[in-house]
């Protein structure tokens, strides 16, 4: 640190540099991703809400009062009015605070069993509250093994089951109504991770739907106790913007820890401090865009998603799976190399590791210019 400033000039430019360094979404370049770039109106409201703390919400109840219209907004649409729930940092912070939950119910060391595909979150729920996960395997439709599921829990006592509603890897979903069955019969918890498909399923046209899946996810399924869903992937809200909804405000108090020195003394989340402007950002952009919008924005991504896997098979590039949802998984012998190789000509896509592929995610930055780019410097790179 300087012993005396710079001046804000001399501050901005040389931050521009760094700013200059990195990728942008709207260069279409970014395919491995779950987050796009926000919907514009969230510059204007991150400034009027940038001072704003969750985490002492006393001081700022107009953005308190934002949250809890938002876990309104979003119960509803997971077809629960009742819906109970923190707008936080993301995915993982919300997969965190379910496993959290469910250990703190039981009040000991949890046996939960989670898919083959699950997201790395839960490796690191396992390791801070030692956590013990069975794995179950997945079916040929990458989905997990419901019957798996149903042989262990008549056999062992299981405390909670996680199922995915849009895998990270593949996009798939898990047959949460059975799921919810299981749940239900033995009286186990039931967590959805919904982090990528909770702003999808809903607005996802019928036309775009696979008469194999199972579609059905949310709360109008009696056994599902808890779901993670990202405004800040689909829904277009800037960075941190995750969710955790529960059932009901009944889950709280096996969260709450004692905050004394706050205006509130209860603190159920994970993440003390919280930005306010990630509610009032989810806040504005889905009244703004309403049902209409993010259908119109889910519909463009599926239709672009289509275009990539019939571009990619007219040059004998096979998916995996034909997409569920705006997630495309390209059959690769060695993954790893080219995705280094598309690196180095700048395409940055990832890769799956349940299956030997190329992982994109077609976001709505991703436009059919852009897919008709990488496929041609893809196939080069195969010749």
């Amino acid at each position: 640190m300087e012993e005396k400033g710079i001046s804000e000039r001399e501050v901005l430019e040389a931050l521009k540099k760094y700013r200059e360094m990195d990728l942008k979404y709207e260069n279409g370049r970014i395919l491995g991703s779950m987050c796009t770039k926000p919907h514009p109106i969230s510059k204007k409201i991150v400034e009027m809400f940038l001072e704003t703390n969750l985490g002492d919400p006393g001081l700022f109840k107009g953005t308190k009062k934002l949250e809890e219209e938002v876990i309104g907004m979003i119960g509803e649409l997971l077809h629960n009015k009742n819906a109970f729930g923190y707008i936080i940092t993301g995915g993982t912070e919300a997969n965190l605070t379910a496993m959290r939950a469910i250990k703190n119910m039981k009040n000991k060391n949890a046996k939960i069993i989670i898919p083959e595909t699950a997201h790395f979150s839960f490796d690191k729920a396992r390791d801070m509250m030692d956590l013990e996960f069975i794995k179950a395997p997945i079916t040929k439709d990458y989905t997990i093994d419901v019957d798996f599921v149903r042989d262990y829990v008549e056999d062992y006592k299981v405390d909670g089951i996680v199922g995915i509603a849009g895998s990270t890897e593949l996009g798939t979903i898990d047959n949460i109504e059975e799921l919810s069955k299981i749940a239900v019969e033995n009286d186990i918890y039931l967590h959805v991770d919904a982090a990528f498909g909770g702003f999808v399923i809903p607005f996802l046209d019928e036309r775009y739907k696979k008469k194999n899946i199972n579609y059905k996810f949310d709360f109008s399924l009696e056994g599902v106790c808890s779901i993670t869903i990202d405004p800040h992937k689909m829904g277009l809200s800037p960075i941190p913007a995750g969710g955790i909804l529960f059932r009901d405000k009944s889950f709280k108090k096996y969260l709450n820890i004692e905050a004394p020195y706050l205006t509130e003394t209860q603190q159920a989340t994970i993440v003390g401090t919280r930005a306010g402007f990630s509610v009032a950002c989810t806040w504005g952009i889905m009244k703004l865009l309403g049902k209409e919008g993010y259908k119109k924005i889910v519909s463009e991504c599926m239709e672009n998603t289509i275009y990539l896997t019939k571009k990619a098979k007219e040059y004998g590039i096979e998916s995996v799976i034909e997409p569920v949802m705006n997630i495309v998984a390209l059959k690769d012998e060695n993954p790893k190399e080219t995705c280094s190789k598309l690196k180095k000509h700048g395409w940055y896509v990832s890769i799956c590791k349940c299956v030997n592929a190329l992982r994109i995610v077609v976001m709505p930055h991703v436009k059919k210019e852009h897919i008709d780019e990488f496929i041609e410097v893809l196939v080069s790179l195969k010749s």
